[in-house]
């Protein structure tokens, strides 16, 4: 898609106009568990169980319910538009962001279809909620656009400490004109889970590519959990625009470039100092990389 092309990818929370932009750090938090199926024992039955961990991607989930339920992979794909799913019109049948993360029974008679169905039943249980609903508003936003933030808030945040203050860096963003810059829109587009976005990646063409286009992608990058939503809905106060995670547990906010770039030396070295030898750049053996100026 031509990134000069209107669609739904250049929605935006802003009026203003476009701002240029010295730099940006971000940080993407790694997704990775395993499917938990579990026993659950109650008396002489026993009830399988589906664990969706929160930020899963649709594709994953997809995935999951294959496994889990024995079927041929790519079935659950397949099913998904015709299950019957009770999506927002904005999200035009697409479930990314609605396929809640919690643990789900797969009782005798459980299909793909009837699992997707409980998990967007759930999810809309949950984000159709009168807080929820008021929230959005006092942000200006709609559901689907809170849902849209969580995802990258689910993301990009290394702990449930950051989360709030990842939002408020998408907001801050928003509202300045300034493109979100994102990884984890980029992984979306490439479908990878990685810790380094190389020059080119941020050049490709596509509507998740948060470092081309203005405002907030055209779908959620994955499904977020309470937390996520909880950080987007009431946001900490603060001016941050930049942040990067020096190591495991130290995430650095700042509004200030200079400050940020000192934040993402640190963490250049401290990246040196812990990779193995012949790590490739990109491997999960380093802390998420800040993207700065080019």
């Amino acid at each position: 898609m031509n990134i000069n092309t209107p669609s739904r990818s250049t929605m935006r929370l802003t009026r203003r106009g476009r701002l240029a932009l010295a730099g940006v750090g971000t940080v993407l938090a790694g997704t990775a568990v395993a499917v938990s199926l579990i026993g659950l024992l109650s008396g002489a039955s026993k009830t399988a169980t589906l664990l969706i961990p929160e930020g899963w991607r649709a594709s994953q989930i997809y995935d999951a319910v294959d496994k889990a339920l024995e079927l041929k992979p790519g079935t659950t794909r397949k099913a998904a538009p015709h299950a019957g799913l009770k999506l927002s019109n904005d999200a035009e049948g697409n479930p990314e962001g609605y396929l809640f993360p919690a643990t789900y029974p797969l009782r005798k008679g459980t299909t793909a279809e009837s699992l997707l169905r409980m998990m967007v039943d759930t999810a809309n249980e949950r984000f159709n909620a009168a807080p929820v609903a008021a929230g959005a508003q006092r942000n200006a936003l709609n559901v689907y656009q809170a849902v849209t933030i969580a995802s990258i808030v689910q993301a990009e945040a290394g702990t449930k400490a950051d989360m709030g203050k990842v939002a408020r860096v998408v907001f801050n963003r928003l509202e300045r004109g300034m493109p979100l810059q994102m990884d984890a829109t980029l992984n979306y587009a490439l479908n990878r889970h990685i810790l380094r976005t190389s020059t080119d990646d941020t050049r490709i063409d596509s509507p998740y590519n948060s470092y081309q286009r203005m405002g907030l992608p055209p779908t959620p990058i994955g499904n977020p959990g309470e937390d996520a939503m909880r950080a987007v809905l009431s946001p900490p106060r603060g001016d941050w625009l930049y942040f990067v995670t020096v190591k495991p547990g130290d995430t650095r906010f700042t509004s200030d470039y200079i400050e940020h770039m000192r934040n993402v030396t640190e963490f250049n070295e401290q990246r040196t100092a812990t990779a193995h030898p012949g790590t490739p750049s990109g491997s999960p053996h380093g802390t998420p990389a800040a993207q700065t100026s080019r």
